[in-house]
């Protein structure tokens, strides 16, 4: 299995003002400038009086997708950022949960924030991992080489906060793949050969990975397990899979929750990932995993 990229420690502190686990959280990191907000909808109006929102910063709206497998997201700026949200409030319905990040020490600009949205719906995009609501991706700004050293430090910090509030749709897992014939697993099936590793993140498919065509998918899938062509349905309209031969190729990596979600994305069926990828020598995840655990 991979091992993670060298990284230095840090502590993400998450308060809850009104002792609520699912109320308003504020997160602060360590040796970092910026504060978040992650703010339910249905608490907005009691909690747009909070003095983050009325600095400059960049947001994020999440929902469930409606005719989607994967989750909603909206991202934009506001200089400040209280009257943006309020407008969504009013306009945009799918979304339960605002994400505000904005700085203690206001250095924050206008600037600095479209730089920020930019990366964040190119990120989205990239990754493929939601549904984005916003209808045209932003231009980047022209800023000073100084202005852009500060603004993409603030979004390393953004992007290390936003998985430990369970906000992963900006990750691609790429970064953590060591690709080498150790570490890369198999799964092998109904004609079709899938690679792929385990991360810290989730399960990474390498691109050139093969999935069955529609035809091969099993009836309790359609019938019962419906995110499995809900979430392969999504995957093929974002073109993660592209239509080749009698089933489809990843045409680039992608970053599953789990192996056996990715499993199941492959198969079209539902399966135990622990089981299906193998590495070459025939040695399952699960054997790899347990063997690991008691080395």
């Amino acid at each position: 299995m991979s091992k993670p990229a060298s990284r230095r420690g840090f502590s993400v502190n998450v308060f809850l003002p009104t002792g609520d686990p699912e109320g308003l959280k504020v997160v602060e990191k360590s040796n970092w400038s910026g504060r978040g907000l992650v703010i339910p909808k249905a608490i907005f109006g009691e909690s747009k009086s909070r003095e983050e929102l009325s600095r400059t910063g960049v947001y994020m709206l999440v929902g469930p997708g409606e005719t989607s497998a994967l989750p909603t997201v909206y991202v934009g700026e506001g200089d400040p950022v209280r009257p943006r949200l309020e407008q969504h409030v009013a306009k945009k319905d799918f979304w339960t949960h605002a994400v505000v990040f904005t700085s203690k020490d206001t250095n924050l600009n206008k600037a600095h924030v479209q730089r920020l949205e930019s990366r964040l719906v190119e990120l989205a995009t990239r990754a493929k991992r939601c549904v984005l609501d916003n209808g045209n991706a932003p231009a980047p700004p022209s800023l000073s080489e100084a202005d852009e050293a500060m603004a993409e430090g603030f979004l390393d910090d953004v992007l290390l906060c936003l998985p430990i509030l369970g906000y992963s749709v900006f990750e691609t897992g790429a970064a953590a793949v060591a690709r080498d014939a150790d570490t890369t697993l198999y799964l092998s099936a109904k004609g079709i050969e899938g690679r792929g590793q385990e991360t810290a993140a989730g399960f990474v498919v390498f691109a050139g990975s093969k999935a069955v065509g529609d035809d091969k998918i099993v009836p309790s899938v359609l019938n019962r397990f419906t995110y499995v062509k809900d979430l392969r349905d999504e995957l093929i309209r974002q073109g993660v899979m592209a239509p080749e031969g009698q089933g489809f190729t990843f045409t680039q990596d992608y970053l599953f929750t789990a192996p056996s979600t990715a499993a199941t994305a492959l198969l079209g069926r539902t399966a135990n990932g622990r089981i299906e990828w193998k590495t070459k020598d025939g040695r399952t995840l699960k054997e790899l995993q347990e063997a690991e655990a008691t080395a």
